[in-house]
């Protein structure tokens, strides 16, 4: 009788360990996103407060062309070379890049009114915690999702250029719908994903725990980002 008790008591040791470490590792995903927010939220602000930052970054088409490379540059730095860095360095790249996409983010304050930049934000917060709740708890297996939302997301940055040079009203609409559909299937799917890494690796070290997190961190954040950019072409009031 004691022998069975003492391994019951084990069984649910170890059971709370596990539940424990992906708590921790899910917690960290959204600390670390909602401080790449903060940090890029606050960055559009200061950059679109600063006449003078405006004037050099839109004058012309050069540094911000540039601007997008470094962004392409460090997300690509920090998903394909993450597991050879260190984790400081991960963060530090992850901050610069947040950094970065603010400064690029500086430019909805010349076409959206302050307004209606704020409210499609908690539209986007609300609608994001939402499916991201919807992601976490659902039964159903959301790989199925996979090969519609990627070629969802290839059309839409092909249509994206196409467009650049076409300048179709009808199109501008038809990706930012589309766009938001994607982003929304997006966050549940990415958000599933995560939890089931979280659950992988809870006998790992905690250094690649962090490293498990930040990645979500920052799968999340574009998320994020571009669910609330799609939302905004669509419910920004124009200046």
């Amino acid at each position: 009788m004691f022998d069975n008790n003492s391994d019951a008591y084990v069984g649910y040791q170890d059971v709370h360990s596990v539940r424990s470490a992906v708590s921790a590792i899910l917690k960290n995903v959204y600390l670390w996103m909602t401080m790449a927010l903060a940090i890029s939220g606050l960055t559009a602000m200061v950059v679109a407060g600063n006449a003078e930052l405006m004037q050099a970054i839109y004058a012309g088409r050069g540094t911000l062309f540039i601007l997008f490379l470094v962004q392409f540059g460090l997300i690509w730095l920090i998903s394909s070379r993450i597991g050879s860095m260190s984790f400081l360095t991960a963060t530090l790249l992850f901050i610069a890049y947040s950094i970065v996409t603010g400064v690029t983010l500086s430019s909805i304050f010349l076409l959206f009114t302050t307004g209606s930049i704020a409210s499609v934000f908690f539209i986007t917060a609300g609608t994001f915690a939402a499916l991201s709740i919807y992601g976490f708890i659902t039964k159903k297996d959301l790989s199925t999702w996979r090969t519609y939302l990627f070629m969802g997301l290839i059309g839409l940055i092909i249509a994206s250029i196409v467009n650049w040079f076409l300048a179709s009203e009808m199109m501008y609409w038809i990706i930012s719908y589309v766009g938001v559909a994607v982003f929304i299937g997006l966050t549940a799917y990415d958000t599933q994903k995560i939890k089931q890494l979280a659950c992988a690796c809870y006998a790992e070290s905690e250094d690649t725990q962090n490293k498990v997190a930040l990645l979500g961190a920052i799968t999340l954040y574009l998320d994020f980002i571009n669910l609330f950019l799609y939302i905004l072409r669509i419910f920004g009031k124009r200046k």
